[in-house]
């Protein structure tokens, strides 16, 4: 009988031991001490079975220090055993395998994350585009773009944002208040009719203003028709836009889609005013011709059209100017630019770089915004021309177009409607910046105020995750270059025998301010005593709570660092309670203090004795028979860890 008590409590002290063990590990985790949660989570899964928070909180701790081979390790052990494991653990697997180039097992596994998340934009369109792609057009870090809402638009439609001169041209139905008049509506969405405008730029401190939108006169823009998407030649005398295909002595054609086709004008500027509107030669009522974009040089025009012959359902084409001021014959761009679907919206920015609208090619959804080198290559040239989609921010999973940008000042605009917009479509401007914030402090002993050396400082992102790591040297100092920019970061100073220190701080928007981020290490060893924060026990209990063993493993790590060191360990009690309770419970607390770091590792020899003395040595006046308060009575409640040798 005596044997099967003793065996019970055998086995109860052993499961008490391990659920606190876990629950350890997880305060390190929670402190983003990694390497030692790892390490007392296998420890955990020697004792009982291998649960699934143990696996994955180990493939987490891998994960997070970039440790891939191992993190994807131990998610495999996970998601084997437990089948029904949480999908964000399979997505993080997936991660490890591809960032291991393992692409055909991580579409494995990403079809079967799919099956439980049909609608996560991670993996959208997942059976028909490389998921790595995906992920690379999405990412924005390191992409350091200013995008803002134009503050020109209405809750209507505005798109366009060209500008020259300092003057943005833009293609809205501009209007102050609601039309109540539905004939002054287009049937085809109810928003009024699209007109050119033009609005004065304004440049102080770098920043730009925009005027009230004035409507071009009336020889450009008509009453009950769309205008829009111009391009203005260098001189800044010949316009080029686009209207709706209307003969005046005909009704307005229309397409079976309900639009009617568009059509290319130009326009000459006297006295600054467009007059002498010309309709271009190569327009045909049979099809569509719009969203002219003139080269650098002025001598091409690029547009977009619907003729037959082409590759897809609109494509892009190229005409010469000749130096008399007629055109020649239309030139289609070929299938390097041109798909089965559609290209639309060129611009020809001043490097030669040619961007444009498709909603072919790999894309984030319906139309994106790609550039190409194909306007650089000469003749005869054998350089490989590609298409690059220009990815987040400017591209969403919904409409963006309309680019423009000065390829000197790296700012522009484009036109989009994603959510978040005022209304159906909006112009967004863009600044182009290179982020490369720096944080930079120094490592400190906190009580001698000295510089610290051999400090690990860790940069974590706002999950926790370890980016960058950095040794200090004598003069305690460190620093992170080309940090993310309006992000959250934490600084943590980790050294053996002292106790760590972290400060979360966010980084600017842009490239203004250097945080600097000092940190205050506590030592650990104080003359001749290690000093950690208070051990707690539940009242009338010796066990050791996760907690308390959270604040012994300072004591192993000091003993681990000096192995030569031997302590011994004191526990006392406060005055409350019986003397001889007093005395025994605190006895059984030292050693089962003891016996703790016996378990992790620390020889039995090194303690050299452990002792409880109850109440017998009182710090303060709070003796038998004095009344105290709570705080008083706490400071008698200690736990020390005494050096007895010369341990160096």
């Amino acid at each position: 009988m005596k044997l099967k008590i003793t065996l019970y409590f055998f086995i109860f002290f052993f499961v008490q031991f391990t659920i606190a063990q876990t629950k350890v590990a997880d305060n390190f985790f929670r402190d983003y001490a990694y390497e030692k949660a790892a390490e007392l989570y296998k420890e955990a899964l020697k004792k009982e079975d291998s649960t699934e928070h143990i696996l994955t909180r180990i493939g987490d701790s891998y994960f997070n220090t970039s440790k891939v081979e191992k993190a994807e390790f131990w998610y495999k052990k996970a998601i084997d055993k437990y089948p029904k494991i949480n999908s964000e653990y399979i997505y993080k697997y997936v991660q490890t395998l591809r960032n291991q180039k393992k692409y055909d097992l991580a579409n494995d596994y990403l079809r079967t994350f799919n099956e439980s998340n049909k609608r996560d934009k991670r993996i959208k369109d997942i059976d028909n585009f490389n998921i790595e792609n995906y992920n690379q057009l999405t990412n924005t870090e390191k992409v350091y773009v200013d995008i803002q809402n134009l503050p020109l638009n209405t809750a209507y439609s505005d798109f366009g944002g060209y500008e020259h001169n300092n003057t943005l041209y833009l293609y809205s139905t501009w209007v102050k208040d609601s039309i109540t008049n539905k004939k002054e509506l287009y049937e085809w969405n109810n928003e009024p009719f699209l007109n050119i405008f033009q609005s004065e730029i304004k440049v102080k401190n770098k920043e730009k203003s925009f005027g009230e939108p004035v409507k071009l006169n009336s020889s450009i823009n008509t009453k009950d028709d769309h205008e829009g998407l111009v391009t203005i030649t260098n001189d800044g005398q010949t316009i080029y836009f686009t209207r709706n295909n209307v003969n005046k002595k005909e009704k307005r054609r229309y397409s079976k889609e309900g639009t009617s086709n568009l059509k290319i004008y130009k326009a000459s500027k006297s006295d600054d005013i467009w007059d002498n509107i010309v309709e271009l030669p190569f327009n045909n009522d049979a099809y569509s011709c719009g969203a002219p974009a003139l080269s650098p040089d002025n001598k091409t025009l690029y547009f977009v059209s619907d003729m037959e012959g082409g590759f897809g359902q609109t494509d892009l084409y190229k005409v010469n100017i000749k130096s008399d001021g007629t055109y020649g014959t239309p030139v289609n761009l070929g299938a390097d630019i041109n798909t089965e679907g559609n290209e639309k919206f060129p611009f020809v920015a001043k490097d030669s770089t040619l961007y444009f609208s498709s909603d072919g090619n790999l894309n984030l959804g319906l139309l994106d915004i790609f550039e190409s080198n194909i306007l650089k290559i000469k003749e005869n040239d054998s350089t490989q021309v590609y298409i690059k989609n220009l990815g987040a921010p400017y591209n969403s999973p919904f409409d963006d177009f309309c680019y423009y940008t000065d390829s000197e000042t790296q700012t522009g605009y484009f036109s989009s409607n994603r959510e978040g917009g005022k209304g159906g479509d909006d112009i967004y401007s863009f600044g182009k910046y290179d982020c490369k914030q720096l944080v930079s402090g120094v490592m400190y002993d906190e009580l001698t105020k000295e510089p610290l050396n051999k400090v690990m400082v860790s940069l974590l992102d706002v999950n926790g995750k370890v980016i960058e790591t950095f040794f200090t040297k004598e003069d305690g100092k460190y620093e992170f270059k080309e940090i993310g920019c309006d992000k959250t970061y934490t600084i943590l100073g980790e050294r053996v025998v002292y106790k760590s220190d972290m400060k979360d701080f966010v980084t600017s928007p842009k490239n203004e301010d250097k945080p600097t981020i000092d940190l205050y290490l506590k030592p650990l060893i104080i003359d001749n005593e290690i000093v950690i924060n208070p051990i707690y026990f539940d009242y009338d209990k010796s066990n050791i709570r996760p907690d308390a063993a959270y604040e012994l493993e300072n004591i192993v790590a000091v003993m681990r660092e000096h192995p030569k060191m031997i302590i011994k360990v004191e526990s006392h009690t406060d005055s409350r309670g019986r003397d001889k309770y007093n005395l025994k419970l605190s006895d059984r607390r030292a050693k089962s203090t003891r016996d703790y770091l016996f378990s992790r590792g620390i020889a039995t020899e090194r303690i050299q004795s452990a002792i409880g003395y109850g109440e017998s040595q009182i710090l303060n006046e709070c003796k038998n028979g004095v009344k105290c308060t709570d705080k008083k009575h706490e400071e008698n409640r200690r736990s020390k860890f005494i050096i007895t040798n010369q341990y160096q």
